[in-house]
């Protein structure tokens, strides 16, 4: 009689499981997220296809405050796209540090099966105002339009959040949690410095000790090989900058020469192979076309500068930047200091001041709140310079690519460390949300990094 009496409650309990299911499915099957976006206040909805992983897909154009601390003033209007998988799997925000450059499915998303939106920066491509109001251009204030953005899409998509980003969009990832570190419960920051002045001269540091001796002499000796061949070389990038409807306001003459200074820091960026430099035995097309091909004169062209113009303001007045040091080439130039990016301001913006507190702030919470924070950087990457260094006061974890540069990501490591990545951020997604958003410093959990 018990045997039959557990038998009968034991298929109550399934069947009251299925019947779970079964609503919980239907439930998900009757929602319109169309319309559920739409519910949103001050938000244009327009259907759009993307990548086949989603279901849905959707471009949004939220409207934010110029400046959040007066939310009836002046208004923009910024740009998001939305992948949908479902209403009960995590959600991953990417924050772009630019333009959305893609609508496709990043590796994480792919990892975690997630809806994924995508967050335009302010002031940049289609999320801008008619005129730029320049100093409304801070870190806050863009952490501030991405907590709206989030905190009205956390109503739709409920389960887990994990923001992400790559460069200067990793630096955003890290600003916003910083300001609202209970808007999402992981952040994986790609890539990203934390830079602490408008010219930081780690950068200078690291240009002179990464990698071999002999590849550091390599560059230095083809960057002399270009300011001594210039005269021969001019005629050659002019005809190209003409093909290609180039314009220098700058003069290209002084493009030339500051292309010459960007190429060893944009050399371990992209992961150059000192095996292609040309030496001194190089005929000159051969030089130039490594010019072309590892350091295009196009970063200091006028439409690739305006695009990038609100990148500078934010790296001349809070998030850092690199520089030119002179000293090796004074021979060939006019200067008599280091060049920083102050050429690059926006038109009627005159001076800046560099705000030091900025990093030194984002610093602080770093080492002592960071937590739940994934650091991806690649060795080689002439931004890991100024790389995040968390402490053991959080768990939070750095990981570092022995061979990555700049485009370093999840899938290029070695393949014990990219499962060592994937477990991390599987672990922190299984955790509770009241563990993830309840860590204090002086977490057990102790970081590390792996070479």
């Amino acid at each position: 009689m018990r045997k039959i009496i557990k038998s009968l409650q034991l298929s109550h309990i399934l069947i009251f499981i299925l019947l779970q299911l079964v609503l919980s499915v239907n439930a998900q099957s009757t929602r319109n997220l169309k319309e559920e976006l739409e519910k949103i206040p001050g938000v244009m909805v327009f259907t759009m296809k993307s990548d086949p992983m989603f279901s849905e897909s959707y471009e949004l154009f939220f409207t934010q405050p110029v400046d959040h601390n007066n939310p009836d003033g002046e208004k923009f209007t910024q740009r998001v796209l939305l992948g949908h998988v479902g209403f009960d799997r995590p959600t991953v925000a990417v924050i772009e540090g630019y333009s959305i450059y893609t609508d496709k499915a990043g590796e994480i998303t792919k990892f975690l099966n997630a809806n994924q939106i995508t967050i335009e920066h302010r002031f940049f491509a289609d999320s801008r105002p008619d005129s730029i109001p320049w100093n409304y251009l801070t870190i806050k204030q863009a952490a501030a339009d991405h907590h709206e953005i989030i905190s009205e899409l956390k109503k739709i998509y409920e389960k887990k959040w994990v923001s992400t980003g790559i460069s200067k969009g990793g630096q955003a990832t890290i600003y916003h949690r910083r300001f609202y570190p209970s808007d999402v419960d992981v952040s994986v920051p790609y890539v990203a410095p934390l830079n602490f002045s408008d010219e930081d001269e780690r950068y200078y540091s690291f240009l002179k000790t990464v990698g071999t001796p002999e590849c550091r002499k390599k560059i230095y000796n083809y960057q002399l090989i270009l300011f001594q061949n210039k005269a021969k070389l001019m005629p050659m990038i002019k005809q190209m900058a003409k093909t290609r409807n180039y314009s220098f306001s700058m003069g290209i003459d002084r493009a030339f020469d500051l292309s010459v200074l960007e190429y060893s820091f944009s050399f371990w960026q992209w992961c150059g192979s000192c095996a292609l430099i040309p030496d001194r035995t190089a005929i000159l097309d051969d030089i130039y076309q490594h010019y072309i091909y590892v350091n295009p004169i196009s970063f200091f062209e006028d439409s690739d500068i305006k695009h990038n113009l609100p990148f500078y303001y934010q790296a001349l007045t809070e998030i850092g930047m690199y520089g030119y040091e002179i000293g090796p080439f004074k021979k060939y130039l006019k200067d008599t200091t280091n060049i920083t990016f102050e050429f690059n301001l926006p038109e009627g913006v005159e001076e800046v001041t560099y705000n030091y507190e900025a990093m030194h702030d984002i610093n602080q919470w770093i080492q002592t709140e960071g937590n739940y924070m994934l650091y991806i950087y690649g060795k080689n990457d002439a931004y890991f310079a100024t790389a995040v260094e968390p402490s053991k006061n959080t768990n939070a974890v750095r990981m570092v690519n022995p061979k990555g540069c700049h485009t370093t990501r999840i899938e290029t490591f070695p393949d014990n460390m990219k499962k060592e990545i994937y477990k991390i951020l599987q672990d922190w997604m299984s955790e509770k949300p009241q563990t993830l958003n309840q860590v204090s410093g002086g977490s057990s959990d102790v970081m590390f990094e792996v070479f």
